[in-house]
């Protein structure tokens, strides 16, 4: 099957998402949690067993901002919120009371952002000397600089799109993004680059045992490792949805992160990695023609 005859449609997808991302970034910018803000932390002793599902929803109907809730070893209840006042503070108290007649406060402290501006800083530094390594080592392993640069920007493609979708859903469906994020954003990072590489290198061996021009091994490469990696996406992808359904608040956002990088990282690495390493002839000529 011809799959890069379409190559200027996948192009004009991943340019339209981009797009759509970049416009929902400046507009809306991203919903940051306390995780990055900073806030409160409250414990109670519970004499009764509370549903956390049940009293979230209860906290953010009454318009107070909840991180996470969890249940701690000895049977109390951790609840992290954004910066409150003592009116708000005592509305969490009586919630509390409403589902556990008898609780009692054991502790609250204001706490400062566990990710700070300077693990962010060190964050973007490690990320950007780990794409430098793949690049460089991806460039050395297939003996030709294309195959580095275009595994690359399919993984900046990829990270780029989802923080764009999280902007939009924090707009929309109130996602914030916290340290599971963060995660869900490096896991992604790591995904995309793993399903280029399977890709790439049976490429790299059709050209070794049998040569013929780059396109067509391209295409006889995607045509042979599709399924293989539709059917390794859709496993993920399935458990997936099953957490985003059945997983509870505390890791929701968390399953969404993950599940739209899955279905990224699955376009991505036949879609635009392999269309970018067939392109890199044309881009230079155009950049050249540009230049002179």
């Amino acid at each position: 099957m011809n799959w890069l005859k379409y190559k200027k449609i996948y192009f004009a997808v991943s340019f339209a998402l981009i797009i759509i991302g970049a416009a929902s970034l400046i507009k809306w910018g991203l919903q940051l949690s306390v995780d990055f803000t900073g806030g409160a932390l409250v414990e109670y002793q519970l004499t009764e067993q509370v549903s956390t599902e049940e009293l979230t929803v209860s906290l953010k109907q009454k318009k107070i901002e909840v991180s996470s809730i969890q249940k701690t070893g000895s049977g109390n209840i951790l609840i992290r919120l954004g910066p409150i006042s003592e009116e708000e503070k005592n509305v969490v108290t009586g919630t509390i009371l409403e589902f556990s007649e008898g609780a009692s406060e054991l502790r609250f402290e204001s706490v400062g952002p566990s990710i700070g501006p300077e693990l962010v800083k060190k964050t973007i530094y490690a990320i950007v000397i780990a794409a430098g390594a793949i690049l460089v080592w991806v460039a050395i392993q297939f003996k030709d600089y294309r195959f580095g640069a275009s595994a690359i920007l399919a993984m900046f493609h990829d990270s780029f799109i989802l923080i764009g979708a999280f902007s939009l859903l924090g707009k929309f469906a109130s996602a914030e993004i916290d340290f599971l994020f963060v995660t869900a954003l490096l896991t992604t990072l790591s995904f995309s680059v793993h399903d280029t590489i399977v890709v790439f290198d049976r490429i790299r061996e059709i050209k070794k045992k049998e040569g013929g021009d780059l396109i067509e091994v391209s295409n006889r490469a995607l045509t042979e490792t599709m399924v293989r990696s539709l059917n390794n996406s859709f496993t993920i992808a399935f458990m997936l949805i099953a957490l985003v359904l059945l997983g509870g608040t505390t890791v929701k956002w968390f399953a969404v992160a993950l599940l739209i990088g899955t279905l990224l990282g699955t376009y991505s690495s036949p879609f635009v990695a392999v269309p970018l390493l067939v392109s890199w002839d044309n881009i230079i000529a155009v950049f050249k023609k540009k230049q002179s």
